[in-house]
C-alpha cells in the first residue's frame, strides 16, 4: 500500500508527467491546475473551480492518431469522484491523411472566442469501456492513482477543431455525479421516467462546464 502511495503521488508531482501505458515525456506541461500546451493550440488552459490534478496518457488510439490526455478530478477524503475535468489533445497520424473528425452536434458554445461542438450524455460509469478507448485510458488513470468514480456520470464534452483540414482537436469532457441530481441515470435517460426533468438539468450542466474552462493564448512576441 505505502509503495503504491508513493508511486502515485510521483506521477501527480512531476512537471512533466508520465503515465502507466505512455512511452515517455508528452510535450505540454502542467503547472497547478493550468496545462501550458506549446502548439495545437498554443495556449494555456486553465481548469477552474481548482480541481486537483490528477496524471497524463499518451498513446496512439488505435493505430491512427496520436492521443494525449489530462485528469484533473474534484473528490472526497475517500477519493470517490464528485467532479472529472478531462482535457485531450488529439491528431490523426500523417500515415492515414484520408482521415478527418467529424461532427454532427448541431449545438455549439464559444469559450475565450473558440467554438465548440457539444454534446452530452448520462450513463453508468462502467458503459462503454471499449478496449484500447480513450474512456479505458482515464478508467485505467484514475484507478491507477487510487480514484473511484461513481455508479453513472452525466458528462458534457466540448470540442474544438484546431485545423481546417479537421485532423486536429482540443476536447474537454466535464462530468458530475448523476446522484448530485437525486435522480438516477436509468431515471433520466430517454424513456426514463424522470427524462423530462433532464433538459433542464442539462442545461445547468452545460452552463458549468463553460465556466469549468478558461483558455489563454500564448503570446507570440
Amino acid at each position: 500500500m505505502l509503495k503504491q502511495l508513493t508511486i502515485a503521488l510521483l506521477f501527480t508531482a512531476t512537471v512533466a508527467p508520465q503515465s502507466p501505458t505512455g512511452t515517455g515525456p508528452h510535450p505540454r506541461k502542467v503547472e497547478g491546475n493550468t496545462i501550458t500546451s506549446t502548439s495545437d493550440p498554443a495556449a494555456r488552459i486553465e481548469l477552474l473551480n481548482t480541481p486537483l490534478y490528477v496524471g497524463s496518457d499518451h498513446w496512439i488510439l488505435y493505430g491512427f492518431s496520436h492521443c494525449e490526455l489530462h485528469a484533473f478530478v474534484q473528490a472526497d477524503t475517500q477519493k470517490k469522484v464528485k467532479r472529472l475535468y478531462w482535457v485531450q489533445f488529439e491528431s490523426y497520424l500523417p500515415t492515414r491523411p484520408e482521415l478527418h473528425h467529424t461532427y454532427d452536434s448541431p449545438r455549439h458554445a464559444q469559450i475565450n472566442g473558440l467554438d465548440f461542438c457539444v454534446d452530452t450524455w448520462v450513463e453508468p460509469t462502467g458503459e462503454h469501456i471499449k478496449p484500447g478507448s480513450e474512456v479505458e485510458h482515464i478508467h485505467k488513470l484514475l484507478e491507477f492513482h487510487g480514484y473511484k468514480l461513481p455508479s453513472a456520470m452525466m458528462s458534457v464534452r466540448l470540442v474544438h477543431l484546431l485545423d481546417p483540414q479537421k485532423r486536429k482537436e482540443l476536447m474537454f469532457i466535464y462530468s458530475e455525479n448523476v446522484a448530485s441530481t437525486g435522480l438516477t441515470a436509468s431515471e433520466l435517460r430517454s424513456g426514463g421516467t424522470a427524462h423530462d426533468q433532464w433538459s433542464k438539468i442539462e442545461r445547468g450542466l452545460i452552463e458549468r462546464a463553460k465556466k469549468a474552462i478558461a483558455i489563454h493564448p500564448l503570446s507570440t512576441q
